[in-house]
């Protein structure tokens, strides 16, 4: 059993906590009706929010709704006014324009562009909304005013700042400085920075807004006659100062030279191979013409000019069309640039057949040489043809037709006179009074060496001219079945067979004619010394001037050939000495027996022989003396040959003949001893002696 004090305690203390737990359990309800109060009111407030909010709200959105509608009426007055101002303004441009359009654009560029935009703008609004209206008539004529200001002010900008290129430029553009490691190349500036940076941007205004290509007009003609002039005052500053010194000043080059000369000789184009030794002259084929050597040097001038003139508008079209690029809007400028060379192009083309007409004058006269003038011109316009040709790319066919057209009348003319001169060394008529009297060589071989050394030189471009007549059936050379199409075809080296086969034939022609000349001639040894001379000068001719290795292309036996003629000669001119050596040979000479005495009969043969050889010997030196043999090596073979077989018959007769008494006055048949006659013949051919 519990103890009772235990149980007592126990009660008391399940009583206590009873107790706390009623009052807490009456705290809590205290604080639920507290808490329940106050849900109560704040219901209540919120409840009374909740209504006067709504009452609010019914008085400000109509509130709202109204300022909305005010401000939009705000922007659209705003807006209206705006557009007034802006339509307003319009209406003033004309007015607020005037002064600058009137004053134009010089100076003021990109504010006068400003001022023409506002002009534009108003012409756009009045043709939109009201067409009909004065004010739109009022900017269009403003708008015409500032486009023909712009127009005047483009032509005065290209007028004033466009200059002919100086020629010492030009010069030094086209030309090859062969004493420069570098070649520098020249920048040709036709117009200002600035300028041109105003001209581009009128050029594109006129083309966008102008709608008006006159312009386009307006810069080819100014161009174009600024090409021209820069080609002309190239070819007067060529002549003028070739003529009064022969050299050509070219100051920015000597500033790069190192030894830095005060003066230079004339600077060639590039691709202009020129031959100092080429004389172009319509005389230099006839040496009794030396007072015309004035004229030649004219006209080597005229032609080296002519040669620069080529080469500087190409280098200047060049530097035109790379102008125009940045100003004509580009599908215009092939057919602008087309229009601007064509003044200069039509000059240079103009001179070039004066060139071929003067040309042809002058083999109508049978002045063949005048082909010489065609050679250099011919060769450089066809060396330049391909940069010609991409120079010209894309302008008219009839443009581009220009230069072969001359290329083909140069190459026409060009064959026709060397035809012509083949047939004109065979037909060279033998007049007598122009025979040489010494039996030197013939003024018709030298011209036609010289002629033909002068091909040389234009090798190549005498080639192809033959070749562009198709002249192969001709010359009836073998051709390769590649070289039979067409002319333009023809091999390099089948063009080296042809001008070979042509030479063969004049000199073939030349060799008939000197024939027939040296018959002229009544006495058969100079007739032999004569053509000794000229086969001789030929042969020279050709080793010297290697002419021999282009014959040998067709003919491989070309200098024996000529070797052989030579020796020809020589045997004939020797047999002149037959009659003068036949005296001292055994015919007729009596038998003679030692101690026998002569008898008159016998005597007088001897006798007769002594002076026969006397006479003759005389006869031939006085006559022969007068006779020339221009190679030294030649004249001395001859004569030590002549000596040696006169003066060893001579010494045997005058063995066979020393102990014979056959006249009581040896002296009167003995005149010479054999080394008189030896110095004798050492005078021959000489007229110094």
């Amino acid at each position: 059993m519990i103890p009772t004090e235990d149980a007592s305690a126990r009660k008391r203390e399940i009583e206590e906590k009873l107790k706390q737990e009623q009052e807490t359990l009456a705290f809590i309800r205290e604080n639920m009706e507290k808490s329940d109060q106050l849900t109560k009111g704040m219901v209540s407030i919120l409840s009374s929010f909740e209504s006067r909010l709504m009452q609010l709200e019914n008085s400000i959105i109509p509130v709202h709704k109204q300022t909305e509608n005010l401000q939009r009426l705000q922007e659209n007055v705003d807006k209206t006014l705006s557009c007034m101002d802006h339509v307003i303004s319009y209406y003033h441009v004309a007015k607020d324009t005037d002064r600058i359009i009137r004053e134009g654009p010089a100076g003021r560029l990109d504010e006068y562009l400003a001022c023409i935009a506002k002009i534009q703008k108003a012409v756009e609004y009045f043709q939109d909304n009201n067409p009909d209206s004065p004010e739109l008539n009022t900017v269009k004529a403003r708008f015409e005013k500032g486009k023909e200001l712009l127009e005047a002010e483009f032509r005065s900008l290209l007028t004033r700042y466009s200059k002919p290129v100086p020629p010492i430029l030009i010069l030094d553009t086209i030309s090859v400085d062969e004493d420069m490691e570098l070649q520098e190349e020249v920048v040709l500036e036709h117009l200002p920075e600035a300028v041109l940076q105003d001209i581009i941007c009128i050029s594109g205004w006129l083309v966008e807004y102008g709608r008006n290509q006159d312009f386009m007009n307006v810069y080819y003609q100014i161009r174009s006659s600024q090409l021209d002039r820069s080609i002309k005052g190239l070819k007067d500053h060529f002549r003028k100062n070739s003529a009064s010194s022969g050299i050509l000043y070219s100051p920015a080059v000597q500033t790069k030279r190192k030894d830095t000369p005060t003066k230079k000789a004339p600077k060639r184009p590039a691709g202009y191979d020129h031959d100092p030794r080429v004389k172009h002259s319509s005389d230099v084929l006839n040496e009794k013409h030396g007072a015309a050597a004035g004229k030649d040097d004219v006209l080597d001038i005229e032609i080296d000019s002519y040669i620069h003139c080529i080469s500087a508008f190409v280098k200047l079209a060049q530097s035109e069309y790379a102008l125009l690029t940045e100003i004509i809007p580009e599908h215009h400028q092939k057919k602008t640039f087309d229009s601007l060379i064509q003044e200069a192009l039509n000059n240079l083309m103009l001179e070039g057949d004066n060139i071929v007409f003067a040309a042809r004058r002058a083999i109508e006269r049978r002045d063949y040489s005048a082909i010489l003038t065609i050679f250099p011109i011919l060769r450089h316009l066809k060396m330049n043809k391909s940069e010609f040709d991409s120079t010209l790319q894309g302008t008219a066919a009839s443009t581009k037709n220009k230069l072969p057209t001359l290329i083909t009348s140069m190459e026409t003319i060009g064959a026709k006179a060397l035809e012509e001169f083949a047939d004109s060394i065979k037909n060279d008529p033998d007049k007598e009074y122009n025979m040489p009297k010494d039996g030197t060589v013939h003024e018709l071989t030298s011209n036609a060496i010289l002629f033909l050394q002068q091909l040389l030189d234009f090798h190549e471009t005498a080639g192809a001219m033959l070749a562009s007549q198709v002249l192969g059936d001709t010359y009836n050379i073998p051709l390769d079945p590649r070289e039979t199409s067409l002319a333009s075809s023809y091999t390099s080296d089948f063009n080296k067979r042809l001008l070979s086969t042509y030479i063969c034939k004049v000199l073939g022609n030349l060799q008939l004619n000197l024939l027939s000349k040296s018959k002229v001639y009544e006495d058969s040894a100079l007739s032999a010394i004569f053509l000794h001379n000229n086969y001789n000068y030929i042969l020279k001719s050709l080793e010297k001037s290697e002419l021999i290795q282009l014959v040998t292309v067709t003919q491989k036996r070309a200098e024996s050939f000529y070797r052989e003629l030579i020796e020809q000669q020589i045997d004939m001119y020797q047999r002149s000495w037959l009659k003068v050596t036949e005296h001292l040979t055994d015919r007729n000479m009596p038998v003679l027996q030692p101690g026998a005495k002569l008898k008159d009969k016998e005597r007088q043969v001897i006798k007769d022989k002594f002076k026969g050889f006397n006479d003759g010997l005389e006869e031939l030196c006085k006559t022969q003396k007068g006779w020339a043999i221009p190679n030294k090596e030649q004249r001395d073979f001859i004569r030590q040959a002549q000596k040696k077989v006169v003066s060893d018959a001579y010494r045997n007769f005058l063995q066979r003949c020393a102990n014979i008494s056959f006249t009581k006055n040896p002296e009167k048949y003995l005149k010479y001893q054999p080394e008189e006659v030896e110095e004798m013949i050492e005078k021959l051919f000489d007229t110094s002696a």
